[in-house]
């Protein structure tokens, strides 16, 4: 069984942050891999019930637990959520229309941050040690198809940071939502399936929030890619089509390409071959330093948790005495 599988379309999931130690693994995983066409619109399952008190909830968790210092009018928020979806035909909500919700909600993480959330002195000795490298500071995690992989990936380490940490993405996980042109409120029988049209309310906000995280990502970024796909680095992805060219190369160290394939295989995509090399051209045209490794240990040993009696997974004591293949520039 692998830690990620593939689908052409499926929504953010809720990804609580880990209380556990750093070598536990979080398994409780979705994915954006939107796939957009011109299709007539599928109906879906209607509008998340009590969505309304699931995001006021989720707004009081995340400032009060989560991230204690930000304040925020969760009360707020979620009328500006509202307005920007009710009375709106199911496909006719565009990122504008979140522009005031937005407005209201807005984080930045700083580079070079250390992720605990301590007193002031505490972290000005944090912040210290990592600037003379005894501590990793927080870093930005994007993916794409890995579905399971990529939290399990940052739940064993603690310093990533991935848009289900924004309030936003916390608020938002695994619900789905939308209006009805003549009704003054949600649309709870039945929504279209966000990828089929441009301007879904779902999808608009995603996109809106994936911008967004990828214009505030800074120093070294890492994103995990499914080898065993041909299309492990699709420019209709979230991923390539939103967040890639939302990167900024002055703000951006280094591009941390992890390439991971099923232990069964098949592998298709790697450094050197495959969708990767268009990202790494792309990259390189755009002024990007970057690395590639293919078959990083961690992410194997992650998915060897799951199916021990996988071949390659039997042999991985053997492989972790050697370096697997890196390429950079």
């Amino acid at each position: 069984m692998s830690l990620f599988k593939v689908y052409g379309a499926t929504k953010r999931s809720t990804i609580m942050p880990s209380v556990t130690s750093a070598c536990s693994v979080i398994f409780t995983i979705w994915i954006i891999v939107p796939q957009l066409c011109l299709c007539p619109v599928q109906a879906t399952f209607g509008t998340t019930p009590n969505i309304k008190h699931i995001v006021i909830g989720r707004c009081f968790t995340y400032t009060t637990l989560i991230q204690p210092g930000l304040r925020y009018d969760c009360e707020e928020i979620w009328r500006q959520f509202e307005k920007a979806v009710v009375q709106q035909a199911s496909c006719n909500v565009t990122e504008e229309h979140y522009f005031e919700m937005f407005s209201m909600m807005p984080q930045v993480w700083p580079c070079d941050r250390v992720s605990v959330e301590t007193g002031v002195l505490i972290n000005q000795l944090l912040n210290r040690l990592v600037n003379r490298g005894f501590l990793l500071s927080v870093q930005f995690l994007f993916w794409s198809k890995t579905r399971m992989l990529v939290h399990s990936y940052a739940a064993v380490f603690r310093h990533f940071w991935t848009l289900e940490d924004t309030l936003v993405g916390f608020l938002f996980n695994d619900l789905i939502w939308c209006g009805q042109e003549e009704d003054s409120d949600f649309d709870f029988n039945s929504c279209p399936a966000w990828s089929t049209c441009r301007t879904h309310p779902v999808y608009s906000l995603w996109k809106r929030a994936s911008q967004n995280f990828a214009e505030m990502a800074c120093g070294n970024i890492t994103v995990l890619l499914n080898g065993s796909i041909t299309d492990a680095f699709n420019r209709k992805s979230m991923f390539g089509s939103v967040e890639l060219d939302s990167l900024n190369p002055q703000r951006v160290n280094y591009v941390n390409i992890k390439v991971v394939t099923n232990p069964e295989g098949p592998h298709i995509g790697s450094c050197g071959r495959g969708s990767i090399v268009e990202l790494i051209h792309i990259l390189r045209s755009r002024g990007f330093r970057w690395t590639c490794t293919n078959s990083d240990l961690t992410l194997v040993m992650l998915q060897c948790i799951q199916d021990l009696n996988q071949p390659s997974c039997q042999m991985l004591p053997s492989s972790m005495l050697q370096q697997k293949d890196q390429t950079s520039t």
